[in-house]
């Protein structure tokens, strides 16, 4: 409920970059700033991809992907893909 409603205020994308927390930052090395250079969304490449089953720095460079190939139809395979891994049960905890 707290990503809907930051999505509602313009926080958070629905599809972006996973959310990091700060420790986390230092495994994107020099691509740190570019992968702040956009809002973090609900739904990433990351979390469509394998969620818990990809690990740093494989998860990095997913993400950093997504920033370097962003757009309205990749937002779209992506929304699709985390859909589908979630009823799937793709890299579920």
């Amino acid at each position: 409920m707290p990503q809907f409603i930051n999505i509602l205020i313009g926080d958070m994308s629905i599809v972006g970059p996973r959310p990091v927390v700060e420790k986390e930052l230092i495994e994107y090395g020099d691509r740190v700033d570019k992968f702040l250079s956009v809002k973090p969304g609900a739904m990433g490449l990351w979390q469509a991809s394998g969620r818990s089953e990809i690990q740093y720095p494989e998860r990095a460079d997913l993400e950093i992907s997504y920033v370097d190939h962003a757009d309205l139809w990749f937002d779209f395979k992506i929304l699709f893909m985390t859909v589908f891994a979630i009823f799937k049960g793709d890299g579920a905890m």
